[in-house]
């Protein structure tokens, strides 16, 4: 595997500022990542759920901690479906973020 693309998992903490309004706190983790084809089974399953995938990445397992989101190619994009394929390599199954 090349690990040639790079991506940035998102995950998010909250915090109260002086007001005592909760925010939203993004944490951005740079990973190696290999961009892959989305499966025509897969793009049809989740077609039928009303979800429209647009990126698979394969990325190292320990480096994946259950985020939703992650930034790619400069698009932030919610992930959809993670699987685990050996114990090593999760794929990351993502669609684009509403409005981008």
């Amino acid at each position: 595997m090349n690990w040639r693309d790079v991506a940035k998992l998102i995950s998010i903490t909250y915090t109260t500022n002086d007001m005592g309004n909760v925010i939203p706190v993004p944490t951005k983790k740079e990973i190696f990542a290999n961009r892959k084809s989305i499966r025509m089974n897969e793009f049809y399953q989740a077609a039928a759920h009303g979800l429209q995938p647009e990126l698979m990445l394969e990325v190292r397992t320990h480096d994946y901690s259950g985020e939703d989101e992650l930034e790619f190619d400069e698009k932030d994009y919610d992930i959809i479906r993670s699987y685990d394929k050996n114990g090593e390599i999760t794929e990351l199954i993502c669609k684009r973020k509403a409005g981008e």
